[in-house]
Order: C-alpha cells, then sequence, then structure tokens
C-alpha cells in the first residue's frame, strides 16, 4: 500500500506517466506474491484439484491485484462513484467470506473498509466536498484485489474464487471495454493508456441524467451483482440465475428511458 500511494501522491501531484504507475502497481502485486498470497488451485464439482503452477498462479495474482487496482481507479469519474461501489462492493465480500468461514483476517480488513468508506461517502458523494484522488481510487482497488484473494486463501471451489470476480463485475466489464475500444479506435497498445470519454458513466450522463442519478444506477448494477455472487454462493446456480432473470426483466422495463434520444 505504501508503494501504491507513493505514486500516485506523485501523480495527483504533479502528474505520472501511466506506465510509470503501472510499473509500481506491479512492484506492489509482487510483494503480495512474495508474502504467500497467491492464487493458486481450483476445484470444480467432483473433478480433481487442479493445482497451478507456480509461474501461473504468480501470473494469475499479479494480474488480478493490477487488473482490479486500475478497474476501480478508471471508474472513478463521478463524485462518490467508486468510493460508493467500493462499500457495495465489501459488504458482499463480507458476507461471502462469512458463509465461505473464510480467515478472520480477511473479514476484518474487508468491514475495516467498508466502515471507512461509509464514514468517507457523505463527505464524497455529489455535490463533493473530498476527492478521493488517484491515491484513493488505487489504493480502494488494491485493498479489495488482495483482500479478496485473502478471503478464498483456504479454498479452492470454483464458486469461491469467482464470487469477488462477480461481485466486482461492473469495474471489470468497464476496464474491459474501455481496453478494447482504445484499442480499436487507436489502432495500437498504447492507446490503452489514452484516457477517454466512453466509460459507462459518461455514456449514462450524455443520455441526460444528472450525475447524482448516474452514480445511483450504478450502485443499483453494483448492488446487484454482489446479490447475485451471494445467491449462488449460498443457494446454487439455479436460485441465482433466476434472481439474475428478475433483474434483468427490472432493467428491460428502463431499457427506453435510459437509451432513448436526448433532444
Amino acid at each position: 500500500m505504501a508503494i501504491i500511494a507513493f505514486i500516485c501522491f506523485i501523480d495527483d501531484v504533479k502528474g505520472v506517466p501511466a506506465i510509470i504507475k503501472l510499473i509500481f502497481q506491479i512492484a506492489a502485486a509482487v510483494v503480495v506474491v512474495k508474502s504467500g498470497i497467491l492464487i493458486d488451485g481450483i476445484k470444480i464439482g467432483f473433478l480433481s484439484d487442479k493445482v497451478f503452477s507456480e509461474a501461473f498462479s504468480i501470473v494469475l495474482t499479479v494480474g488480478w491485484i493490477v487488473g482490479i487496482t486500475n478497474a476501480i481507479n478508471l471508474i472513478d469519474g463521478l463524485d462518490g462513484l467508486s468510493s460508493g461501489i467500493g462499500i457495495i462492493s465489501s459488504i458482499s465480500l463480507v458476507i461471502i467470506f462469512s458463509l465461505n468461514g473464510s480467515p478472520l483476517i480477511s473479514i476484518v480488513l474487508i468491514t475495516a473498509l467498508a466502515g471507512a468508506l461509509v464514514g468517507f461517502l457523505p463527505y464524497n458523494f455529489n455535490p463533493a466536498k473530498t476527492f478521493i484522488g488517484d491515491t484513493g481510487s488505487n489504493f480502494l482497488g488494491y485493498s479489495l484485489a488482495v483482500i479478496s484473494i485473502m478471503g478464498v486463501a483456504k479454498t479452492y471451489t470454483a464458486i469461491v474464487i469467482i464470487a469477488p470476480l462477480i461481485v466486482l463485475a461492473l469495474p471489470v466489464f468497464d476496464t474491459l471495454a474501455s481496453i478494447v475500444r482504445r484499442v480499436i479506435k487507436g489502432r495500437s497498445l498504447k492507446a490503452i493508456f489514452e484516457p477517454d470519454s466512453g466509460h459507462l458513466h459518461y455514456k449514462i450522463l450524455h443520455k441526460g441524467f444528472t450525475q447524482r442519478q448516474t452514480v445511483l444506477m450504478l450502485y443499483g448494477i453494483s448492488a446487484a451483482t454482489g446479490i447475485f455472487a451471494i445467491v449462488l454462493l449460498e443457494s446454487g446456480i439455479w436460485k441465482a440465475l433466476s434472481f439474475g432473470l428478475i433483474v434483468i426483466a427490472v432493467l428491460s422495463v428502463g431499457y427506453k428511458e435510459l437509451f432513448k434520444r436526448q433532444d
């Protein structure tokens, strides 16, 4: 966290090239890997345990930490958006860790993170009095990524390992869409590091919704993915799919309103 805070503080004050920030993020992830926190295996139903090779575990873990760190950073485009999604994700992970019998340290850390964000959000929600900055958003993403690994460290069950990915589906999807969009538009990998206004929150804003309305919509989507992950873990795939269909039906009702052309 000190590595993340150091480079992001400089970025907030003076600005740092994206590639330099990425190098520091990778370094921070390597520290975690060296401490023994790894995604090192998976078990799918009745199949035998699949233990990953050391090299694959390292790459997967570093990729997860760097990916989630940047996902939360990229979604931090509106007042209260990243901090609110952080609260929803943290609460979802608290429940998942409790159901899974995860290590106590992971439950304590994710609860502390949720509590800190609950105290911060009133000052960060639109109109914001305090801004999270790159230091805050990278810290939040890094914390969620590392704690989520700690929370599933004692199990190889596929559903448990996938659960944090489902909880963080909104920022992950937005980041993947940004990468694809920027590569296609810029026709090179360098374009990934170039900012644009194609993020989901900007698209909703362009439809005429206010910042508060946009943020609350995305809170709702994030809450839905969190509940889906919890239902999947506790009640199985069919009840989770049933809940997913209900959410899709509700979203369909407001589809025309959300995507209609504004005069």
